[in-house]
């Protein structure tokens, strides 16, 4: 079967429109909510995991950084339920594109240098030089600081691209290899679809530490800027 390895990774159209908006769009949907005065046992454990994952993000923020809180918990329930999505068959997971994760990690890492930079000049450009800097090397230091300053979004969505890309990638891989040796030797193809349920456990994980590692490094750029 000549398939293209890369086919799940372009963005799905409808009509010739692009349908990746209301993709997006989908997994606040799936997030339960209640009405009544007392929750049953599903929307109590989210509340528990939210408020256990906030308190984890924002002990270390002062004031000013946990007026970021809001944002940050939506930001991990978001990436980790579009995440999830992604690994159910014929499905389409935005986290794929990089385009995507560069407009998530710009505007945050943006706006907390901003900050930094309108509440604490002082101390956001003395990272740039460190103190008992020798004369002749603070030019090299100024700019490679600078460098590694304005590579921080990259590195954000590079990392969130890669790692879910790469988990998708050898699921497929495997999969493929499974469905096609089932004709060939039933022995080898239950032992390659071990590895195959127990790489999608492990891809859930995956999904699950990754939108956690993104809003944490986030958040630490928002702890170094407040």
């Amino acid at each position: 079967m000549n398939e293209n390895l890369f086919a799940s990774f372009i963005a799905p159209t409808i009509l010739g429109l692009p349908a990746a908006v209301l993709i997006i769009l989908f997994p606040p949907l799936l997030i339960p909510t209640s009405k009544y005065l007392i929750n049953n046992r599903l929307i109590t454990t989210q509340q528990w995991l939210i408020k256990l994952t906030s308190k984890q993000m924002m002990t270390m923020h002062n004031t000013k950084g946990r007026t970021w809180s809001l944002m940050l918990v939506s930001l991990i329930i978001f990436i980790a339920t579009t995440n999830l999505l992604g690994l159910l068959p014929h499905s389409f997971t935005p986290t794929t594109q990089l385009s995507m994760n560069l407009a998530m990690a710009i505007p945050l890492w943006a706006g907390a240098v901003i900050m930094g930079f309108r509440s604490k000049i002082k101390n956001a450009l003395a990272h740039f030089l460190p103190q008992g800097t020798p004369t002749p090397l603070i030019p090299m230091l100024v700019i490679i600081e600078t460098i590694s300053l304005l590579i921080q979004p990259m590195a954000l969505a590079v990392r969130l691209t890669a790692n879910i890309t790469a988990g998708h990638l050898l699921m497929h891989l495997i999969g493929s290899a499974t469905l096609a040796m089932s004709t060939i030797n039933l022995p080898s193809t239950l032992i390659v679809f071990t590895i195959l349920i127990l790489l999608t456990t492990l891809e859930i994980a995956v999904a699950l530490i990754q939108a956690y590692v993104f809003t944490l490094l986030v958040s630490l750029y928002l702890h170094d800027n407040t």
